[in-house]
Parts: C-alpha cells; sequence; structure tokens
C-alpha cells in the first residue's frame, strides 16, 4: 500500500522535471533565434553598406516636405534575394537595423518589416521582441530619437510622442495616418502590441 500511494508523488515530480526541461529548452532556443536575427542583421548592414549607391552622408528630409506622394515607389536594394527600403536607427536603444520591404512572419525572423505606409506619409514597421529588434521597445521615452534612411540616401527623422499598447485585432488604430512613424512588437505571451508613435522632426 505504502508503494502504490507514493506513485502519485514520483509522477508529479517526473512532470515537474519535463516541464522544466521545456521550459529551459525555450528559453536557450529564443536566445540562440535572438543571437542568430543580431547577426544576421549585421550581415545585412554590411552587404547593405557596399552595394552601389547614394555616397556620402544621408540627405535629411525636411518635416514639411512633400517630395513624393505617400503611393510614391521605395526605393529598394537587393540582398540574398530580399527587398530592402533602407535602414532604422534608435539611439536610445543602440540599434542599427535594416528594413525589409515587405511583412511576413518568415521576414520577421530577419529584420523589421515594412507593415504599411511610406516614409513620405505614415510609416509603420514590426519587428520581433528580440532582444536585438523590437524587444526593448518599453525603454523609449517621449523625445527620444528615431531615424530612418531609406534606400536613396534620404534620411527621415523622427521624435518618440507616446509609448501605447494595443490589441492584435486594433489594425486600424495601428495604421493610424496621424503619426508619422509607428513600430511595434508583441509584447511577452503575444497577447498585446507594444506601439511607439513618432512624429517628424
Amino acid at each position: 500500500m505504502a508503494h502504490k500511494r507514493r506513485r502519485p508523488g514520483r509522477l508529479c515530480g517526473g512532470l515537474g522535471v519535463l516541464l522544466l526541461a521545456a521550459a529551459l529548452g525555450l528559453v536557450a532556443w529564443n536566445t540562440w533565434d535572438d543571437h542568430r536575427a543580431a547577426e544576421s542583421a549585421e550581415q545585412i548592414l554590411a552587404e547593405m553598406s557596399a552595394l552601389p549607391g547614394p555616397a556620402g552622408i544621408p540627405q535629411a528630409v525636411p518635416p514639411a516636405s512633400q517630395s513624393a506622394p505617400a503611393s510614391a515607389k521605395m526605393p529598394t536594394v537587393i540582398v540574398d534575394g530580399s527587398a530592402y527600403i533602407g535602414t532604422l536607427q534608435i539611439p536610445a536603444l543602440g540599434l542599427r537595423l535594416p528594413v525589409l520591404r515587405d511583412w511576413s512572419y518568415p521576414n520577421l525572423r530577419i529584420a523589421p518589416c515594412r507593415y504599411a505606409g511610406t516614409p513620405q506619409g505614415s510609416l509603420v514597421l514590426a519587428a520581433h521582441n528580440y532582444e536585438s529588434h523590437f524587444g526593448r521597445l518599453d525603454k523609449l521615452k517621449p523625445g527620444d530619437t528615431v531615424q530612418f534612411t531609406d534606400a536613396a540616401g534620404s534620411l527621415y527623422a523622427y521624435t518618440v510622442a507616446q509609448v501605447e499598447i494595443l490589441q492584435p485585432a486594433a489594425i486600424e488604430e495601428m495604421i493610424d495616418p496621424a503619426w508619422d512613424l509607428t513600430l511595434f512588437t508583441c509584447t511577452l505571451g503575444g497577447q498585446t502590441r507594444l506601439t511607439v508613435r513618432c512624429m517628424r522632426s
């Protein structure tokens, strides 16, 4: 009888060990995937820099500039078969990242992606919550600067206006044209979207 009473305890203990091992495995995989994404971004930036294109210092675009309509075709560069529209810099987070033209789940594992819009209008960028991508957006504060340099060398400067949380189904709110630049990523667990709103500066 004593042996039978011990069996449930052993089963629970074994299940606990399996759950702990699974959790540790998930953490290890996420850490590896984040490291892989960081290395991939560095390699893409290096390849983009080596491509023939605009030379010298990027040319700043004034906030009031309407040099091209919001529907204008964006300049792109091709690296390893993928189209990139430029680079994003967030000095407060020490980030410089390539930006893919087309949004997709596989692309998000490579670099931030254009979710909607253009720099001439209202640009929305999405990325995974990797530490090396948008995982630290919650550290941004109003007044922090963000820069986007397109593939033609035009520099768009922004200032963070607010940080908010949106629901996954809030598509219209996410692409709200009142904001010049929106950056977003999933919160831990993927239940909501951490969203940074910026205005041209």
